[in-house]
């Protein structure tokens, strides 16, 4: 279905089903981020906010909160796109069916952007930053944030919309060291696509120009977070999965997506920056206050009756999970056809998605030998985490599967499989002193931090234990400790104190395994926690504490450890220590007095209330 703006997407949703309308007053601190997250969390509708406190527009949010409801929204387009998504991953494919790839080379020419001298919906009127609908998701958030931006700039030596980039790049409106209105917060990396921009206008010592777009057809939103191949822009994405060619306009020399509900236009000066954060990011913690660039703002638009999208970033799953699973639906196998010899990665959500990958390789090089042993899924490894965004994970788990029944998105199974036939005398391979995500605190400075390869393959070495094997419990008898799953113990030790200190507590550790006789082959891993209790409760309480919370060179150990050859191993299970370090940042927690103030939405008298949440 062609949506000209956001609000007649939210009304096919309604009359469908799939949003539901608070007409109550709400707080954009705090209150409509807690309404969010509940209604999330129980797979409910998108929400259409139409009484914001000291605020004369409205919002939306939970609008791609389930993939259902996503593909409802491009359920004329979807099929199309993918086919040029597909074509452009695999020009060969063409040959193949030379029908279907007419129809999505008609679409692409379709998707060209149109330049609209007339209808400039967005211009209706000049507005400020404080106009907006200043939400503010978390407790220590630095202030009010823009979740779900389109920001476009364009490469100061090749002009024009062709050649632009549209990310999603978020944006601090309000707090910190920023001039009310004058002034906002952008966060992102120089090696993004606005940051190339950035640095090639710094070289020139001229300001970037740059555009904020906020809301429009749901299309615009999910163009900017694609991960397209080379030589497809988001603005032709945006057309061809919108069924509509994306709409422009330049207003005194900035670019201006004439279907946006707002657009912030302004400058970014060579070098110049202000602190920016905290913010409650997709960790499950906050990412602190760094210096970032500054823009300075020209003017704001808004359309008539303009609606404000915005979603909360958290700890997984949130609606940015359901923004992956899309764009998983839409690229299909991107990944195998880039990197040779792999068959499936999968970037585990419940861990953050950037700390931890599972993947599956071919094995080419020893299948047949007497001793199977991982040797080409090395040479894939280092692929993979020297691709893209994959290169910012911290744990790699590889292995091959002869019999094609293993699935990494299956992942209690996955890390069975893996736990069931690693090596830990042979089977970890580090890197150290790298680089990894910037919101990850894990590390020993921003930015930097170590990885670890896990590769295993060949026949199974141990059968993994269900319950706490009694060589276990009589090792570690008094520490709280559960199964977190198959083959993988937690136990829980105090808070963590200094690198000095853990490694005392590991040769304690080591005493009291050694003494117990733990000749058992049924635990592959230890994990050290603050909290067993909530480690053992959900398998996705144990991948979000054990791989957001670790660094793998300064935090995994093993019993029985050894190097040989500058190579690290040991003879016993492996021991990650993913308790909260001093140099961590804080986990996001909800207050308790906004969650009791929603609770009347959410009562049989309230908006929500039919819900049943």
């Amino acid at each position: 279905m062609k949506y000209h703006s956001l609000e007649d997407c939210l009304l096919d949703l309604e009359r469908n089903g799939h949003l539901v309308r608070v007409t109550e007053e709400v707080d954009g601190y705090l209150e409509m981020s807690s309404i969010h997250l509940r209604v999330y969390e129980a797979g409910g509708p998108a929400l259409l906010f139409e009484n914001i406190k000291n605020c004369k527009y409205r919002a939306a949010s939970n609008i791609f909160g389930t993939l259902e409801r996503s593909k409802f929204m491009f359920r004329h387009t979807l099929p199309v796109v993918q086919q040029l998504i597909a074509l452009k991953i695999n020009p060969l494919a063409a040959l193949k069916n030379p029908l279907q790839s007419f129809q999505a080379g008609i679409s692409a020419l379709n998707a060209l952007p149109k330049k609209n001298p007339w209808n400039k919906p967005v211009l209706y009127e000049e507005i400020k930053v404080s106009d907006v609908p200043q939400i503010v998701h978390w407790p220590n958030d630095g202030g009010a944030f823009v979740t779900l931006p389109q920001v476009y700039s364009e490469d100061i030596d090749s002009p024009g919309i062709m050649k632009s980039n549209l990310g999603m790049y978020r944006i601090q409106l309000s707090g910190n060291e920023y001039v009310p209105n004058e002034e906002i917060g952008l966060h992102y990396q120089l090696h993004r696509g606005i940051g190339v921009h950035q640095t090639k206008a710094n070289a020139k010592g001229l300001p970037l120009k740059v555009s904020c777009f906020v809301g429009g057809p749901p299309a615009h939103t999910l163009s900017s977070v694609m991960p397209l191949p080379e030589g497809l822009s988001e603005l032709m994405f945006a057309g061809a999965l919108g069924g509509k060619r994306f709409g422009y306009t330049y207003k005194d020399g900035f670019c201006v997506s004439t279907d946006a509900d707002f657009v912030i236009t302004g400058t970014v000066h060579p070098f110049e920056n202000k602190p920016e954060g905290p913010f409650g990011d997709h960790l499950g913690y906050y990412s602190l206050q760094h210096s970032f660039p500054l823009m300075r703002v020209h003017k704001v638009y808004a359309r008539k009756n303009a609606i404000w999208p915005f979603t909360v970033v958290g700890r997984p799953p949130q609606e940015d999970t359901s923004f992956g699973e899309l764009i998983h639906e839409i690229t299909g196998d991107a990944i195998p056809a880039e990197i040779p010899g792999v068959k499936e990665v999968h970037a585990v959500d419940a861990a953050g998605v950037h700390p931890l990958l599972l993947a599956i390789g071919s094995e080419r090089y020893t299948p047949y030998a007497p001793t199977k042993q991982p040797s080409e899924l090395i040479t894939i490894a280092n692929h993979i985490l020297g691709t893209g965004q994959l290169s910012l994970a911290k744990y790699l788990f590889i292995t091959a599967d002869d019999t094609n029944q293993l699935h990494t998105h299956h992942v209690a199974e996955y890390m069975a499989y893996v736990f069931e036939r690693i090596n830990w005398k042979r089977d970890a391979h580090f890197y150290t002193n790298t680089s990894i995500d910037t919101l990850d605190y894990s590390g020993t400075g921003l930015n930097t931090g170590s990885k670890v390869v896990f590769a295993a393959y060949g026949e199974k070495l141990r059968e993994l234990a269900t319950d706490i094997p009694a060589p276990f419990s009589q090792a570690f008898e008094g520490y709280n400790k559960a199964m977190a799953m198959k083959g993988v113990l937690a136990l829980q030790l105090p808070k963590w104190v200094s690198a000095e200190q853990t490694e005392t507590e590991i040769a304690t550790l080591q005493q009291k395994y050694s003494a117990a006789s733990c000749n058992s082959n049924e635990i592959a891993l230890v994990v050290l926690v603050d909290d067993a209790d909530f480690v053992g409760a959900k398998l996705k309480n144990y991948l979000w504490v054990t791989y957001t919370r670790s660094n793998p060179s300064h935090d995994i150990f093993g019993f029985d450890a050894f190097t040989n050859n500058k190579h690290w191993g040991c003879n016993g299970p492996l021991i990650i220590d993913a308790r909260i370090k001093t140099h961590h940042a804080p986990v996001l927690e909800l207050d308790p007095q906004v969650e009791k103030r929603v609770d009347t939405i959410f009562s049989s008298k309230g908006s929500l209330g039919k819900l049943g949440i």
